[in-house]
């Protein structure tokens, strides 16, 4: 089965041929040069395959981007406000190494105990939040600088201490 990762979402279109904004947290400045395709979350859980015709970046964090199928506003629209996401190997080839992004896939330890995958990072103004499965709920545990104690991105995990009972919550 493919992984996926999730990197942005579709915000609105551009111009009159189709064009897109991708707003992304790949924590870089791209363009995406060379990536042939990318996957929309149509409906929950259903990755479809968009064909990349162009882009170019606007800003540090969105692109203009053409899809092929997509040539008039009209029928880019229907993309709009879509979540956007790569299979791993082009994931680990754009994210940057630093970029809060790049702790998808790594597992959250707490206090020596692993407690979960890091399936989605929601950043906020003082803190990440990391989406996991916690004895089959989902968690979303806050990592900023009183909870976080390390990164090891060789065995890809982060060491966290977390306040006692938040983990109950979810229990």
């Amino acid at each position: 089965m493919t992984e996926y990762f999730k990197i942005g979402k579709l915000v609105a279109t551009f111009g009159v041929k189709g064009e897109l904004v991708l707003k992304h947290s790949l924590g870089k400045k791209t363009s995406l040069k060379g990536l042939e395709v990318l996957f929309i979350e149509m409906r929950k859980d259903e990755m479809i395959p968009h064909f990349i015709q162009s882009t170019k970046i606007k800003t540090a964090e969105e692109i203009y981007i053409k899809l092929e199928g997509a040539d008039t506003r009209e029928t880019a629209h229907v993309l709009t406000q879509k979540e956007v996401w790569l299979n791993k190997a082009d994931f680990d080839k754009y994210a940057a190494k630093s970029s809060p992004i790049s702790l998808l896939g790594y597992q959250l330890i707490n206090e020596e105990q692993p407690i979960g995958e890091v399936l989605e990072v929601i950043e906020q103004p003082h803190q990440l939040l990391c989406r996991i499965l916690y004895n089959n709920n989902e968690a979303l545990i806050p990592v900023h600088e009183q909870t976080l104690q390390r990164i090891d991105k060789k065995n890809k995990q982060v060491f966290l201490t977390l306040p006692d009972g938040l983990l109950d919550i979810y229990s």
